[in-house]
């Protein structure tokens, strides 16, 4: 493996282990806003890991799948947030 290589992997280690913290505000949040940016930043740091693994395994078709997530990830956040505000609730 390259350095390149192994800064990739330890970089997508990091955003894996930084979305343990969503994954507790998702479970513990006090609020629902709490539970919506948390889950946000979740799916933001899972396309964030399959690029940079991408990345690091030279696997072009990998982004494709990022951005599909990416797209799913925007479209949850939105439905999420229209539901909770149909209930009644301030965002």
């Amino acid at each position: 493996m390259t350095l390149v290589t192994e800064i990739l992997f330890g970089a997508a280690a990091a955003f894996i282990t930084a979305s343990l913290v969503a994954v507790y505000r998702i479970l513990r949040g006090p609020t629902m806003p709490d539970r919506v940016v948390a889950i946000n930043v979740l799916g933001s740091n899972v396309v964030i890991v399959i690029a940079l693994l991408a990345a690091a395994i030279g696997e072009p078709g990998a982004l494709d799948i990022a951005l599909v997530y990416a797209l799913l990830n925007f479209l949850l956040s939105i439905t999420i947030s229209k539901f909770t505000v149909d209930r009644g609730e301030v965002l």
